[in-house]
């Protein structure tokens, strides 16, 4: 009764939010841009490698942009969008590693053994070194290169950092949550440390500024000082909208009268994000790089709902591989795209990014073996058939296993505890525990009920380990399928065989007392030797000397000076 009562509610929401029409946008509001005399420019042809702008926002959820029917104000990438190639069949990771690294890479998490959580902090891990990464095969190709945000790929020792991993330059944060202010980041009560790094030292100069700010402004003056004549490659990878809930005062104003808290301090930092790129296509302008530019846009995973995201309409959060965790917000816009102003249904991935981009930059992809992506320009830029046709959204060994899965509900073939999902063609497949199974509407209200939705995951999902959706059917993962189709999940669970097959080991390893930042200068960066071995996990606390405890009560003071100077010169909230 109460699945059919959800499902009710929800067609009749569908309606009210504009469901019905995917192409829906809001009016663009950025009447500067829109009439910028070169926007009028035709289409260069490819006459030399094009300049790639890669942004890249963190935990925006799939419904937290205008042209889905948002109440969130986001006029430039609606804009961008509309003008460009809306990808609606677009895929990415429920979390900001593998997300990452894939992006990277161009390989699946269990090819490079990041297919368990998140790199922490205080863990000896980063993405393998003997990955070629997108970045280097730019530099082969002739490109400058530099990267703008946030890494989470690891930086135990300084082979990990990005200007190791083919960036010329960095500005940005090493971990994957600070405070978008003092750039301070706990990872656990008393273990808390700077984390705003330029190049691979600690920029301790640029606390108290925004980080929204901070970042445009780089790329703003990269693209200054760099000769558009000359290919360049950036990769802007926003913190917002990622927790904590920060953002400047004249934009929490504009949604003064949206009840929900979260929800309203979130879409504030959505439109400063929104207005952060478009200062960045105006740079491409005003130095002359827009018309040999490409730029793409992409979300790094589903939306947390309980931090003021929303995936509505589709099901689960961040950290799940329902829809709502692993469908992406995505589109490209270029001058160089011959069909323009349309929405492309062309399956993508993430992992696609990488063949697509060394293709456009006229790099050399014959000595790259094993990479899970696909060339995808061609269906992007000219409407042709995708050729990707399925996706291993993962297969986790080490997350908690499903209490009534067996190896007897796998055909014999696969174990369903075990937590995995792949998509072949229409048909998805999720076993083990694919996360938190429901369907949050917006969060506008101030105390909007918080239990009515969990009926359906308690009927649902408590005795079960096999899904299985026709997901271009069905995208709101409604009708579970895997009882009616037995055939269907037998295959697919074949693929899941096959893909277990080619898996590299786990690489997760315990956590080392040697990060901490008290041992570091109060900043979180490289602790172990280039000489330790990649995974090295090391086992002896470094001894506290006299030296190291007045230096961490130096810090500690500096770090509180610090905090108290950026909340007298901020408009935080």
């Amino acid at each position: 009764m109460a699945v059919y009562a959800l499902t009710g509610f929800s067609l009749v929401s569908l309606l009210s939010f504009g469901y019905l029409s995917w192409d829906w946008m809001k009016p663009s509001l950025v009447a500067d841009v829109a009439t910028d005399p070169m926007e009028k420019s035709l289409p260069p042809t490819f006459s030399r490698p094009p300049h790639i702008i890669f942004i890249l926002t963190d935990d925006q959820g799939y419904h937290d942009i205008g042209y889905h029917g948002s109440d969130i104000q986001t006029p430039t990438l609606d804009r961008l969008a509309a003008e460009g190639v809306k990808l609606e069949n677009y895929y990415i990771q429920p979390i900001c590693t593998p997300s990452r690294s894939q992006l990277i890479t161009g390989r699946y998490q269990i090819h490079t053994g990041l297919q368990h959580s998140i790199i922490r902090p205080r863990q000896p891990n980063c993405l393998p070194l003997d990955q070629v990464t997108l970045p280097q095969k730019l530099q082969e190709a002739g490109y400058s290169t530099h990267m703008v945000g946030k890494w989470h790929l690891g930086f135990y020792k300084k082979e990990c950092l990005p200007t190791r991993r083919g960036f010329d330059t960095f500005l940005g944060s090493l971990t994957g949550n600070v405070d978008y202010y003092t750039y301070d980041n706990c990872d656990g009560p008393g273990v808390c440390g700077y984390d705003l790094h330029e190049g691979e030292d600690v920029a301790w100069d640029q606390s108290g500024k925004y980080s929204t700010f901070l970042y445009t402004q780089r790329v703003s003056k990269i693209l200054a000082s760099h000769s558009p004549k000359e290919p360049i490659f950036i990769y802007v990878a926003f913190q917002a909208v990622h927790t904590p809930l920060q953002s400047p005062k004249e934009y929490i104003y504009r949604y003064r009268s949206m009840g929900n808290v979260a929800r309203r301090k979130y879409a504030a930092m959505v439109t400063c994000m929104d207005e952060a790129v478009k200062n960045i296509t105006w740079a491409l302008k005003k130095y002359g790089y827009y018309d040999n530019s490409v730029i793409v846009f992409s979300t790094d995973n589903g939306g947390q709902t309980f931090s003021g995201g929303s995936n509505w309409p589709l099901r689960g959060r961040k950290g799940t591989y329902w829809e709502g965790g692993v469908r992406g917000i995505g589109f490209v816009h270029s001058p160089l795209i011959k069909r323009k102003r349309r929405t492309s249904w062309a399956l993508v991935h993430i992992t696609d990014w990488y063949p697509t981009l060394v293709s456009l930059a006229r790099g050399n992809l014959s000595n790259v073996q094993g990479l899970d992506g696909y060339d995808v320009w061609p269906a992007i830029s000219e409407g042709k058939e995708s050729p990707r046709t399925e996706i291993l959204h993962n297969i986790d060994p080490l997350y908690n296993h499903a209490k009534y899965g067996s190896l007897e509900d796998g055909f014999g073939i696969w174990n369903t505890a075990v937590q995995a999902s792949i998509r072949v063609g229409e048909w998805k497949l999720l076993t083990g525990d694919p996360g938190y199974s429901d369907w949050i509407p917006p969060q506008t209200l101030t105390n909007f009920p918080g239990s009515w939705w969990n009926l359906e995951r308690l009927t649902d999902g408590l005795r079960k380990s096999v899904w299985l959706f026709n997901i271009t059917a069905d995208p709101y993962e409604r009708y579970d399928l895997s009882e009616q189709r037995p055939d269907v999940v037998r295959t697919l669970l074949m693929r899941l065989v096959h893909y277990n097959r080619t898996a590299i080991p786990v690489r997760y390893p315990a956590e080392n007392p040697r990060a901490h930042p008290d041992f570091n200068g109060g900043a979180w960066g490289p602790w172990a030797s280039e000489d330790d071995g990649e995974e090295w996990e090391g086992g002896r606390e470094p001894l506290k000397s006299r030296n190291k405890k007045k230096k961490c009560k130096i810090c500690k003071l500096r770090s509180f000076f610090r905090k108290l100077n950026t909340r007298l010169m901020s408009n935080r909230i």
